[in-house]
Order: structure tokens, then C-alpha cells, then sequence
């Protein structure tokens, strides 16, 4: 059996799901029964000192739905715990008292000024608890206030804040990054300059899910008026994945530690990011959409998973994926595939069809009784009808070999040419030679 025990920056978990900062942590009841569920680590829903945080009282989320009413994503307005910081802070120790092989991290949002980070600190260390999460990605109510993604959108506040927290606390210190940004690099090379353990991504996505178009206001509505809030949930996931490899596949980055959000509803969900260089991973929507016995799947299927490849710890499964990320300039551009279609498991719904007629290179043609072929000669292997086809390995797209004869051209696929520095066509290399 592999093993899934979890050792992220120095914080052991018996496994690498942990639970995400959000209302599913926001007390003890839910956390005890979290860890009773099977997850291996909770990050506390985000602490302040501020007591005057008040969340609304009518609606906090709105949801993005697919056809058969998928949940695919959560826009939230909830703001930072509004329970009193005492009564949280007894709570996270009571329960690290009674669990202590499972992570407890506790997430932080205090104003942009030292004193406040040294006031808190200590008493969160007080609890036992295994380290803090630096929120500087919430999007909304609280950046409002100067904190949040009004931090992470600044580089130089990243470092400088994570530079005092470091200062402060023997705990090791992850920085929570807001995708809310142009180059995800830049907070990430400014929480390493300030010398945090690690980085988790992403927060929420500002966002405006829906509109009411009989009271003419966003939704969630709250007395006739909506307002931006964060965006979660699986809708998320590819650009959660893209902003965990950015960070991974950077040199001067590459050496930082990653734990992965945004959109993990499957074990499968946490092996892509886990291959893309997470160290672990955090989830929240699937637990509020599912229940936190979700995990079970979660636990199950990335450990049978793992058996079938012979891997017998995580570690073995972070990064694998990391040497295969590249830019696009440097695809093989001699690389010919070509769409095949399984008549014995086609529906003849047309899909493809009308998709390659309409949109595409009108590589499919349709007989009089409905048969659905490949034009091999018009294919570029775009992939679109894999994609809109609604019966799965129907149709699969199949390398050419080197050797054979592009249909399309009657040129024999050659290998010489690797990338696009060095291929002909480029007015660059052309003028080299």
C-alpha cells in the first residue's frame, strides 16, 4: 500500500489533504469532525484582531452550475471569522490537544502594520498550533480594509509583512497567494525574499457570478444590492494548475514549497496538482458541496492510484510533471496526429460533426446513414471533436509515426526539427544559416 503520510515544510499529516481557510474551519465542532472524517490537516478559518468584523446576514454565495445542476463554482461573500479571537484561539488548542498527528495551521489577517502581526503571534503559538497561513489573497470586504489581496497585490508589502511574521514565531510560515494578479512569480520571489517556508495558491478569483434581471443586481443580493466577492470551486482548477506550475517550473522558484488550491474535487484533481509540484493540497468547495466524508474517495483513489505505479510515498509523486511544462515556442512542431473514430462506440449524435463543419477544418464527413468519418487530408488534430463528443474514448486522437506521410502535405514527418528556434520556416533560423 503506498504510503500517504505527509511531511509539508516540517508539518506531518497522515495524509496530504488538508482542509482550506473557509467556513467549513470555522469552529470546533467542524474541525473534530473533519478530522474524524479522515482528513489530515485543517488551515483555521482566518483569525483578526478586529473586532468589529461582521458578515452579512442574507445570502453569501452564488453558484455557477453545469447542465445537469453541478455544482461548478462558489462566488462567496463571507468575510474573516466573526467569532470572538479568544474563543477561537481555545478552541484551536483543545482541539490540537485531542489530534495532535493531524496538521493544525491557523490562518492570519491582521492590518499592514508590525505590531499587530507580534500581538497575535505569540498567542497562536500558545495553542500548539503546527503554523499560520499569511491571507493575503481575499479579494473582498477585508481588502477593502487594506488587508488581503490589497497585500497581495503588492510585492513589497509580501515581503515586508512575511519578513516581521518570520521575525515573530518559531512556526514555520506559509504565504497564501491572490491569483487576482498578472505574473503569480512576482508575490511568490516576495514572500521567498521574506523568508516564508512555503506558499499556498490560489485564493478566490474576483468575480460577479450572475444578475438578477428582475431586481437588476448582482447575486447574491442583499437588500437589492450585490458586490464582487471570490470565486472557488472546480471552474477554477486550470487556473489554479497553471499558476502552481509557473511557480515550479521557475528556477529561482523551484526550490519553494507548494501547497496547491483551487477546484480539488477528486483524487484525481489532487494527483494533477501534486505532479505539478504541490507538496500537498487544500480544499474547501467539495467539502461544502459533499460533505467531509468526500475525502474518503480522495484518500482511496490517490492510494490505489499510486499502487498502480509503483510509487510508495507522495514525494515520489510531486513534480513528476514539473520537466514536461514548457513554453509554447518550444513544442515540436513536426509532432502529426490525426483523429480516429470508434464506430462501435459512436452514438451518431453528430456533435463532432457539427462542430468541425461549422467551427473548425470540416475534417469529419457524414455518410447518408449517418456514419462519421475522418477526413485525414483536412485533419490538424485540434482536438475539438474529443472534446464535444459526449461518449468518452469514441474519438482519440493517434500520433503518426516518423516516417509516415502527412496526408496533408504528402511530406514524410521528419524529426530533425525540435523546436521552433530551429526550424526553417523562422525567418531567424533561416538567416542564421
Amino acid at each position: 500500500m503506498a504510503d500517504l503520510r505527509s511531511d509539508f515544510v516540517g508539518i506531518k499529516s497522515p495524509n496530504p489533504f488538508w482542509l482550506a481557510s473557509a467556513p467549513p474551519t470555522d469552529k470546533e465542532y467542524n474541525v473534530r469532525r473533519a478530522y474524524e472524517a479522515g482528513w489530515g490537516g485543517v488551515v483555521w478559518k482566518t483569525l483578526g484582531i478586529d473586532p468589529h468584523v461582521v458578515n452579512v446576514n442574507g445570502p453569501r454565495y452564488g453558484a455557477i452550475y453545469g447542465a445537469d445542476r453541478r455544482l461548478l463554482g462558489l462566488n462567496n461573500i463571507e468575510l474573516i471569522t466573526d467569532r470572538p479571537l479568544e474563543v477561537n484561539l481555545q478552541e484551536i488548542k483543545a482541539v490540537k490537544r485531542d489530534y495532535p498527528d493531524h496538521a493544525m495551521i491557523v490562518s492570519l489577517m491582521v492590518p499592514c502594520e508590525e505590531e499587530p502581526w507580534k500581538f497575535i503571534l505569540p498567542q497562536v503559538e500558545d495553542t500548539g498550533a503546527d503554523g499560520v497561513e499569511l491571507n493575503f489573497g481575499c479579494p473582498h470586504g477585508m481588502s477593502e480594509r487594506g488587508m488581503g489581496a490589497a497585500v497581495g497585490q503588492v510585492p513589497e508589502y509580501i515581503e515586508m509583512v512575511t519578513r516581521w511574521v518570520k521575525a515573530a514565531t518559531r512556526m514555520p510560515v506559509i504565504v497564501k497567494l491572490t491569483p487576482n494578479i498578472t505574473d503569480i512569480r512576482q508575490p511568490a520571489e516576495a514572500a521567498m525574499r521574506g523568508g516564508a517556508d512555503a506558499v499556498s495558491l490560489i485564493n478566490t478569483i474576483n468575480s460577479i457570478t450572475s444578475v438578477d434581471l428582475d431586481l437588476f443586481a448582482p447575486e447574491p443580493t442583499i437588500d437589492g444590492k450585490g458586490a464582487h466577492g471570490g470565486y472557488c470551486g472546480p471552474a477554477v482548477k486550470p487556473i489554479a494548475l497553471n499558476m502552481v506550475a509557473e511557480i515550479a517550473r521557475d528556477p529561482a522558484l523551484s526550490r519553494m514549497p507548494i501547497s496547491g488550491i483551487g477546484g480539488v474535487t477528486t483524487w484525481r484533481d489532487a494527483a494533477e496538482f501534486l505532479a505539478l509540484g504541490a507538496g500537498n493540497v487544500q480544499v474547501c468547495t467539495a467539502a461544502m458541496t459533499y460533505g467531509f466524508k468526500v475525502v474518503q474517495e480522495m484518500i482511496s483513489g490517490l492510494s490505489e492510484y499510486m499502487d498502480e505505479k509503483g510509487m510508495t510515498s507522495v514525494d515520489e509523486l510531486v513534480r513528476r510533471a514539473v520537466p514536461n511544462v514548457t513554453d509554447w515556442n518550444q513544442l515540436n512542431l513536426n509532432y502529426i496526429a490525426k483523429a480516429k473514430i470508434n464506430q462501435d462506440l459512436c452514438i451518431s449524435c453528430g456533435r463532432c460533426f457539427a462542430a468541425c463543419e461549422d467551427t473548425s477544418h470540416q475534417a469529419i464527413a457524414m455518410s447518408e446513414d449517418r456514419t462519421f468519418s475522418v477526413i485525414d487530408e483536412e485533419c490538424v488534430a485540434c482536438n475539438l471533436c474529443v472534446n464535444v463528443c459526449p461518449v468518452e474514448n469514441c474519438i482519440t486522437m493517434e500520433a503518426m509515426t516518423p516516417g509516415t506521410t502527412d496526408p496533408r502535405t504528402g511530406k514524410v514527418v521528419q524529426t530533425e526539427y525540435a523546436n521552433w528556434t530551429t526550424h526553417p520556416n523562422n525567418p531567424a533560423a533561416a538567416a542564421a544559416e
